[in-house]
């Protein structure tokens, strides 16, 4: 039986708002099976559709998930190139894939890295997604928090050295607001398959009072139990930023 019911409902007050999830262990899936890593990407891309649908069924207003980091361009070229076929066919596929489903698809990080037509394919899914009401979906492609920060202050020192801000209009608030996900909530939760003990270079602004869980499962096992045994496990975490 589910912890949490799969039937849309308002969002209670034990369960977050905003999710992030590293999906990790793609590469590890195929490698036990004696299969190529871009097979474990392609049952990755199953589990992600899965589980973005099961999110926003119990109520997560937020998810935030991790496909591509910046620094996943070091891994070797054929698997970059795999990589890059396979965005580009599930891009094509989610403007109909997703049609029915109330979920507005955003992509945060640098998309200029990626190619002219997967850049128009962002954009579509963006643009066919635009006027939907339900859970925000933020997929995060070439996203390297380090390089997000750095943005954000570089967009301010722009603008304090126009003399459009001053040296006391800097504070977090204002930091957050030139992040990709500005005018979104922090995250509540992080969830990370296979096992690694890292947050790997994602949302360190945002995360600072996120609670995390670790789950010994590779992202292509991943199911809708484990996504409710990671939000009961939340449920009982109490959350003092800082407090006592």
């Amino acid at each position: 039986m589910a912890l949490f019911s799969s039937k849309p409902k308002e969002a209670a007050p034990s369960l977050p708002v905003h999710v992030g999830i590293i999906m990790d262990g793609n590469g590890r899936w195929a490698k036990k099976r004696g299969l190529p890593r871009k097979a474990g990407h392609v049952e990755g891309a199953k589990t992600f559709r899965t589980i973005v649908r099961y999110c926003s069924e119990v109520g997560i207003k937020y998810l935030t998930v991790y496909a591509f980091s910046t620094e996943n361009w070091k891994r070797p070229s054929d698997e970059v190139s795999a990589l890059m076929k396979l965005f580009k066919s599930y891009l094509e596929e989610a403007i109909t894939d997703f049609r029915d489903d109330n979920i507005v698809i955003r992509f945060i990080g640098d998309k200029s890295g990626f190619s002219p037509e997967l850049q128009k394919l962002m954009d579509d899914n963006e643009e066919c997604a635009r006027d939907r009401s339900g859970m925000v979906l933020n997929i995060a492609m070439n996203y390297g928090s380090r390089d997000e920060i750095v943005r954000a202050v570089k967009s301010i020192s722009r603008d304090v050295k126009s003399g459009a801000l001053g040296e006391d209009d800097i504070n977090a608030e204002l930091i957050s607001s030139r992040l990709y996900t500005a005018g979104q909530p922090d995250p509540d939760l992080i969830i990370r398959p296979s096992g690694e003990y890292r947050i790997s270079n994602f949302m360190l602004w945002q995360s600072a009072y996120t609670e995390f869980v670790i789950m010994n499962k590779l992202w292509p096992d991943f199911k809708k139990s484990d996504l409710d045994e990671a939000l009961a496990i939340y449920a009982q975490r109490s959350r003092r930023y800082g407090g006592v």
